[in-house]
Parts: structure tokens; C-alpha cells; sequence
């Protein structure tokens, strides 16, 4: 593998940055919600942004406006300027005391690293567990792991065209991060797969619960369950539909669905790649017609004890700005999509998108049921940004780019870097740069653990980089082609490889090398995120199956 170029660039701000953080996050909260003089999103149906019009970002590395940290950095291990000790505020296992999330805001920052906040749901029920996408499963993690089953009999295989060719697609890829849940006494593994269907697996056996829900393309979203106890998942596929489907009856049935058609001025496509947060009978999901949309579920039970659903799409604004499409220019200004999913922190909701259009939105309307979103933060990498941003304790935001159309602008900022909302004229606190050219960058969503980033790229490396400082810790090479996220449960991290293996290690001291604890071969490339559930460790392969890997009952 090619030696990575890698440069770690410090804002003069780092040293201040630990010291009374999560006070000053507490108030950026408000401040990014309140008296912002940005555009509103429109009604369904409204063709673009109006309002005050916003500041041009070149493609340069200047410091004020939304553009790069200014280089002065030293090469990767080190650690240039004024840098503040490591800082220890995220558990790597949150504690066991009962936890009761703040009312006064949508997401609880300190709800990070805990599972769905106020769920009646039991499980990971969404890509990374929880709005702050911070949350990976529970152990007891395998010791002596070995495949306990793998579903279907035969390959989940289905035809779908892309850049205008046809071709067969099997198993599940990026991010395709398989839910898992209690339901009835049993535990469910939900899926959308290749095979234009959504499965329904029982845990334990491997077997179906109920018969696939057929969509009319390949259903390559991510599933999302219900958190407050609806027999309810809402998932997208790339027929155009992302839908409402209830589970309480002996086949699945779809009560409501949007077409990424039909939802006003939309550019890209109409796939639905990412996956939906649910919160107070409010849905919120980005669309690849570039889109955000804001849905009134209206949840509720017929006589005859039958769940029910009749949303109503409240809000709906294009994810993008004449400004971004003018800095585009000729390269690729549609290709503006939103396949991360969001994520909520505080009031604020966070998106980036295909054209490298990192956004804060308010949507206190989660919260007070009044109002509509107004964009309070906008920030612009320079390239293609399909990675989803999470969100820490302390109001930071870590987010990932890879290389795909090579501007200047996307080299500067770099491909993973942490961001300060509060400083919107200069917000990256620190980057790193693995650009290895077109193809390079990441996929991934990172892990956060303690005062650690675990973070890998497409290259095939997985870096440890100070949450603080940015400056690495140490690197693991793997295979190329690597886009499944890193998860971490009992301090033992799994990371998926494109050669289709599964890595176990132990990161119980994250700042040191992580030490290798068993690999888990199967069939094909993984490109989607496992999920992990009482030990059991849940995840497809693009050779056409899902698999279930723990130790021996």
C-alpha cells in the first residue's frame, strides 16, 4: 500500500478548546438556533433557498469565511503549536445509572455514546444507534467467534442500472447497517438488500420472521425502527420511495410512502441511501434528490389493535445554495446529494452532502411542535462529503470527505476534520489529510472512544487521532477499499475489510496501538456497517448474504 500523506493542521484555538467546553457547548446550542439571519427552508413544492444571500468560498485556503485551517502542521505522529493535554469525556462505555435526557433540547449531547434517548424500543435501531451517531450495540463482546448462520439459502442478487448501465448487485453495501430489535420475545435483524427487498430475520435461528417486503429497486437504505414501540420501520429504496411499513400482521404492509420525485426542485437522483431519525412523531430524513424533509407521522392503533400512520410531509428544502452550485462550477454541480444521514445535536440538526455542503439546521420544532427550520450554519469542504457527521459532549463535529472531483478547495480543508460550530468564519479546529487522489479519503463515520478518533479510509488505513489535537496515534494498515464504520462495544473494536474480514481489537487503552484479538473470514467484501447486539455481531457481505458472528451457544 502507498505511504499516506498525512498533515495535521492545528487552529491557534486547540489549547483553549478543553478547557470549559461543555459550557460553552451548552450556549452554542441556543446561539446556533437563535437570531441567525440564513434562509428558511419552504413548504413542499418551493424551488430554492430565498433570503440573505451568502458569502462566496473560493477555492482557497483562506481562514475566514468557511475555508481551511491555515497549514503550519508538522508530518503524521507530531504534533505542531500550542496543544492542550488529552482530555478523557466520552465513556467508552456509558454508565450504568439511569440517564434522563435534557427536555429543553431535540438531542441531549450527553446523551452520546447511550442508546436511542426515551426508547421503549430495546436495540440498535438506527445507522449508529442513536441521533448523535454515537451509539454501536452491546456485548458481552465473542471471545472465540464463528458464523452462526448466514441468510438467505440463495444470494440476494437483483438487477439495477447506474449511469445509465444495468447490472447485478448482491448482498448489501455502504452503508446498509442492518437493524437489530426486541419485538414479541424474540430479537430482529431488519434489512434492505440487493434483491429489491427488505428482509425480516428472527436472530437466534436465521430464519425469516416474515415474508420480504418487495420493493421495485434495490433497497439500499438504511432501516430505521420505530423507537417508541410502533411495530413500525421506515426505510428508502431506489424505486424512489421511502416508505412507512408496518410489521404487526403476518406480512408486512406499507401504510405511506414519499417519492423523491415528487417533492419539489430536486437535483441528482431519487434514491434514499441514508437513514431517518424519529423523534416526538416527527420523521427527519435527507434524500439523494438533495433534499431535506420533515415529516408528521401521526402514529396510532385501529380498533382492531392494528398500528397506524398518517404522515403528513410538513417541510421539505433543497440541501443546497446558488452559492455551492456557482463554486462547482463544471464539476459536477448536481451531483449535490444526501446520502450521510443526519444527525441531531442540541436544537440543531447536521447534514453534509455529496457536494461538500456541511449545514446546521434549527429544528427546535422537534421539540415545541411550532415553527419551521432555518439554517443557522453553513461551511463548505470543497468535495464529495458521504460520510455522516457526529456530533460530541461538547458540541464538536467530525466529519469526513473523500477525493472525487479534486478541487483545490476539497484538498485544503482535507478529508477528515473536526469543526467548531461556534467559530462559523473559521471552524476547522484540526484536519487530516489522506489524499492518495481520486478514490481516496472516506466513507466511514467515525468511532469515537474516550479521548480518541477511530477513523478509517478508503485506502485501507485506520487511524487513531487525538480527539483534541488531531495528531496521530497510530495507524493500522488494512485492505483497500474500505467503507464500513468502525464500531466499539466493551472496548473491543470491529472493523469490516473490503477482503471480507472481520477484525476484532482491543482498545481498551485507545491511545496505543490496538491489539489484535481474533478475525472472522467471510465470503466477500463488506462494505456495510456491523451492528452488535448482546454479543452477537450482525453484518452483510456483497457476495449476496447476511451473516451472524458470536461464539459458540
Amino acid at each position: 500500500m502507498h505511504e499516506e500523506y498525512i498533515r495535521v493542521v492545528h487552529s491557534a484555538r486547540v489549547a483553549a478548546l478543553a478547557i470549559g467546553a461543555c459550557a460553552a457547548a451548552t450556549m452554542a446550542y441556543g446561539a446556533l438556533s437563535a437570531g441567525s439571519n440564513e434562509p428558511a427552508g419552504q413548504p413542499v413544492g418551493a424551488d430554492s433557498l430565498s433570503g440573505t444571500t451568502l458569502s462566496s468560498d473560493a477555492e482557497s485556503a483562506n481562514t475566514s469565511n468557511g475555508s481551511a485551517a491555515p497549514d503550519g502542521s508538522a508530518d503524521a505522529g507530531s504534533a505542531s503549536g500550542t496543544t492542550a493535554p488529552p482530555t478523557t469525556i466520552v465513556p467508552t462505555n456509558p454508565p450504568t445509572t439511569p440517564w434522563i435526557p435534557n427536555p429543553n433540547v431535540v438531542s441531549d449531547p450527553t446523551g452520546f455514546g447511550r442508546p436511542y434517548p426515551n426508547a421503549t424500543t430495546q436495540g440498535v435501531l438506527t445507522f449508529r444507534g442513536n441521533p448523535t451517531r454515537s451509539w454501536y450495540g452491546t456485548g458481552p463482546m465473542p471471545e472465540k467467534p464463528s458464523v452462526a448462520w448466514s441468510y438467505p439459502d440463495q444470494a440476494m442478487c437483483g438487477e439495477s442500472s447506474e449511469y445509465n448501465q444495468v447490472r447485478v448487485w448482491c448482498g448489501t453495501g455502504w452503508t446498509m447497517q442492518p437493524a437489530v430489535f426486541e419485538r414479541d420475545g424474540r430479537t430482529w435483524v431488519v434489512f434492505g438488500a440487493y434483491d429489491h427487498k427488505i428482509h425480516f430475520v428472527d436472530a437466534a435461528t436465521g430464519q425469516a420472521i416474515l415474508p420480504p417486503f418487495q420493493t421495485g429497486d434495490i433497497a439500499k437504505g438504511n432501516v430505521t425502527v420505530d423507537p417508541d414501540g410502533f411495530p413500525l420501520i421506515y426505510h428508502g429504496s431506489r424505486d424512489n420511495k421511502f416508505r412507512v411499513i408496518a410489521i404487526d400482521g403476518t406480512e408486512p404492509r406499507e401504510l405511506w410512502s414519499m417519492d423523491g420525485q415528487t417533492l419539489g426542485e430536486r437535483k441528482w437522483n431519487n434514491d434514499w441511501d441514508a437513514a431517518a431519525l424519529i423523534v416526538n412523531d416527527y420523521l427527519v430524513e435527507g434524500g439523494e434528490n438533495s433534499r431535506l424533509h420533515l415529516v408528521k407521522l401521526n402514529r396510532g392503533y385501529a380498533a382492531d389493535g392494528t398500528v397506524t400512520a398518517n404522515p403528513n410531509l410538513v417541510w421539505s428544502a433543497p440541501a443546497w445554495d446558488q452559492q455551492l452550485i456557482s463554486d462547482l462550477g463544471a464539476k459536477d454541480p448536481s451531483k449535490v446529494s444526501l446520502e450521510s444521514s443526519v444527525m441531531l445535536l442540541g436544537d440543531t440538526l447536521w447534514v453534509n452532502s455529496s457536494g461538500g455542503l456541511l449545514q446546521g439546521w434549527d429544528f427546535s420544532v422537534l421539540r415545541t411542535g411550532r415553527g419551521t427550520p432555518t439554517r443557522t450554519f453553513r461551511y463548505w469542504a470543497g468535495d464529495d462529503c458521504d460520510s455522516t457527521v457526529v456530533g460530541d459532549p461538547e458540541g464538536f463535529l467530525y466529519v469526513g470527505c473523500q477525493i472525487d472531483r479534486g478541487t483545490r478547495r476539497g484538498t485544503a480543508v482535507g478529508q477528515m476534520f473536526k469543526v467548531d460550530p461556534r467559530t462559523p468564519d473559521d471552524p476547522v479546529v484540526w484536519k487530516v489529510d489522506a489524499n492518495q487522489g481520486a478514490g481516496s479519503g472516506t466513507w466511514s463515520t467515525p468511532a469515537i472512544v474516550g479521548d480518541v478518533v477511530i477513523w478509517p479510509v478508503k485506502q485501507g488505513a485506520l487511524y487513531g487521532l487525538d480527539r483534541v489535537t488531531g495528531a496521530e496515534l497510530w495507524r493500522v494498515a488494512l485492505d483497500w477499499g474500505m467503507m464500513s464504520s468502525p464500531v466499539v462495544v466493551d472496548n473491543v473494536l470491529i472493523q469490516a475489510s473490503s477482503q471480507g474480514v472481520l477484525h476484532a481489537y482491543d482498545v481498551a487503552n485507545p491511545r496505543v496501538a490496538p491489539v489484535p484479538l481474533w478475525q472472522v473470514q467471510l465470503p466477500a467484501n463488506i462494505e456495510s456497517t456491523p451492528a452488535v447486539w448482546k454479543g452477537r455481531i450482525y453484518v452483510g457481505t456483497r457476495e449476496g448474504h447476511m451473516h451472524a458472528v458470536g461464539d459458540a451457544a
